[in-house]
Formats: C-alpha cells, sequence, structure tokens
C-alpha cells in the first residue's frame, strides 16, 4: 500500500495515533508551561540522499535519528523536552510502511525522553523530507547559551568523538574494519544510526553548579563535529582556545582500524556524536567528568585570544590552528 492509496485524510488518521488524542485535532497544539521557565523551540529538517538514505539508514533508525537530533539541540541549551511537531513532504508513491517505520523510530527515541509527537503537517513533494519542530522548557539562570564561555575555563567533551562516522564507513564501505568483532561492530554502526542525545548529563551538571550559583554555562552539542562545537562557542563568546590532541576521547578500537591522523580527523569533523561540549570553570568541570565517567574529558581551555589552537601535551606533534573548513557544510 502507498500513499495514494489512502490519501491525505487517511494519512493523517494513521500519523495521529503516534500523538497524545487530547492535544491533537485543533490548529494549534496548546501546553501550559510554569512561570520563571523559557520556552526553548528547535527546528531541524532532513531530507533524503543528504541527511539519510536507504543505503545506510532504515526508515525506523531514520526516524530515531531525527527526533535525537532534535533532543540534542533541546540538551545543549539546558532545556527539559516537552512536545515535538513533525512536518513531512513524501511523494504519493511512498510506501505506507515507509512512512509508518519512521515514526516507529522517532516515537521510539521520543518516549525514552517522555516527549509525545503534538502534530504537525503533510504535504506531497519529489524528495522525502522531514522538518521537526521541537519545544523544550529551561529556567531562565540555567539556559546554556553559546556566548557565556570565559576564558580560563575547561572545555568539556561529554563522551568519544569518532564512532558515528566510522559506523557510517562500515555502512558505506563492507571492506572497512574486517578485524572488527561483530560486537564492536555493532556498536559503531548505531552510534551512527541511533545515536543517543545527552539529556541524561544536565541534572548532574545543575547538581554540582548547586541552586544558588549565578554561574552561565556555555555549550552546544557536537552534531556538526567536536571542533565546530569548539570553534563556534568561542566565536560567540569572543574568546579562543587550546584543544589539547591528547585529551579528545576517541573509541578504543580506532588504534585497530585507523591511523592516528585518521582517527582525530574523525573526532574533530566527523560529526553526529551528539554528544555535548560544555565550556565551565575548572572545578565544577573536573568534578563533572568525574560523575559522567564513560570517556568523557577535559579537552582543552578557553584563552583570551580568538584563535583556536590543536595542541599536543606529548610534545610529538606542532601547535595547529583549528578552522571551520574541514567539517560538513551544505552548499560548500
Amino acid at each position: 500500500m502507498n500513499i495514494k492509496d489512502i490519501g491525505e485524510q487517511g494519512l493523517l488518521r494513521i500519523l495521529q495515533k503516534f500523538c497524545p488524542a487530547e492535544i491533537v485535532g485543533d490548529d494549534c497544539a496548546v501546553m501550559v508551561t510554569n512561570p520563571n521557565k523559557s520556552l526553548a523551540v528547535t527546528t531541524d529538517m532532513l531530507v533524503d540522499q543528504v541527511h539519510f538514505s536507504d543505503r545506510t539508514t532504515r526508515p525506523y533508525d531514520a526516524g530515531w535519528r531525527a527526533a535525537a537530533a532534535n533532543l540534542s539541540d533541546l540538551a545543549a541549551m539546558g532545556a527539559t523536552p516537552l512536545a515535538v511537531t513533525v512536518a513531512l513532504a513524501v511523494a504519493a508513491d511512498t510506501a505506507l510502511l515507509w512512512v509508518e517505520e519512521f515514526y516507529r523510530g522517532m516515537t521510539a527515541c521520543l518516549q525514552e525522553y517522555h516527549t509525545p509527537i503534538v502534530g504537525g503537517d503533510i504535504v506531497r513533494s519529489p524528495v522525502v523530507t522531514v522538518a521537526i519542530t521541537a519545544f523544550g522548557e529551561v529556567e531562565c539562570d540555567r539556559t546554556i547559551r553559546r556566548s557565556n564561555a570565559r576564558s580560563g575555563w575547561a572545555i568539556v567533551a561529554t563522551g568519544v568523538h569518532g564512532s558515528s562516522r566510522a559506523g557510517l564507513e562500515l555502512l558505506l564501505n563492507p571492506e572497512f574494519g574486517q578485524n572488527l568483532t561483530e560486537v564492536d561492530r555493532t556498536a559503531l554502526i548505531l552510534a551512527h544510526q541511533r545515536p543517543k542525545p545527552r539529556l541524561d548529563v544536565l541534572p548532574i551538571v545543575w547538581e554540582i553548579l548547586g541552586s544558588e550559583s549565578e554561574t552561565l554555562i556555555a555549550g552546544m552539542d557536537s552534531s556538526d563535529g567536536l571542533a565546530d562545537a569548539i570553534m563556534q562557542i568561542c566565536r560567540a563568546s569572543g574568546v579562543g582556545a587550546k584543544v589539547d590532541r591528547q585529551k579528545i576521547p576517541i573509541p578504543n578500537i580506532f588504534r585497530e582500524i585507523l591511523s592516528t591522523e585518521k582517527a582525530l580527523d574523525w573526532a574533530l569533523y566527523g560529526g553526529e556524536d551528539f554528544e555535548l561540549v560544555l565550556f565551565l570553570p575548572m572545578v565544577n568541570a573536573e568534578l563533572l567528568v568525574e560523575k559522567i565517567g564513560n570517556k568523557s574529558a577535559i579537552v582543552g581551555t578557553a584563552t583570551d585570544s580568538t584563535d583556536i589552537w590543536l595542541t599536543d601535551s606529548s610534545g610529538i606533534y606542532s601547535d595547529a590552528k583549528l578552522t571551520l573548513d574541514r567539517g560538513f557544510q551544505h552548499f560548500r
């Protein structure tokens, strides 16, 4: 069965099953928010053959990744997710099963964070496109912004980087990583197909800072790469940084399948790891890394310069400037 067999209203009836019945059905979803809190809103668009393809991503996994990307943006602001809306553009001969599996994947990810789909839109299009708008709530004095960083603060990566890029390579190139165990292969592929937004980090951050703290930390997620996140925060805050290549958390298995330089390149520029990159005072950063564990790390410090340097505490490699022209760019 295809979309054209059931029409717009038929498709809407199916998709409304994924939403709370008491919220959908009107022209807007209405959700009550609390006083002293801000509504955080983010929109992310995914296009077939740009963000996903049948070659590497099943519809269920594409749906999961779509939801995870939006939840990760909320986590990067310090926000707790409330709900999402989904705008779907599909061709008339799109398989109905593809759409249902996509929504099942979205729902599976969202349910882990108690986040409902509360509406959206559907239109005809020659290219499958999905635009998700996510709504979250954040306390005004706990909003994480890119512009909050200060010179001397530590730079924390909440987990390993490069796994998603390696997972993509395994899907695109069957010859890659032939010496990997099935467990390691599966873990890398899942890192690409079903990333986990780091909403779990936020309660730890607030516990460490304390309810009376006036420190406004800086951060964003690393969906476009670790290097991109560090540079974007530095640029917004008017600071520079020194990043130690020896401190960047890289999957242990990379030593067996990649050269040192390739492993570093994938960690810095591979993207889609959906970890958080946070700038905060050193004493808080050290405690945060201790509590998060799982290969979170302090990867560098902010400086009062505007340059961003990749350094090497082992003394083997020369310092090199990080730039924004290495990662993925839509129109380059």
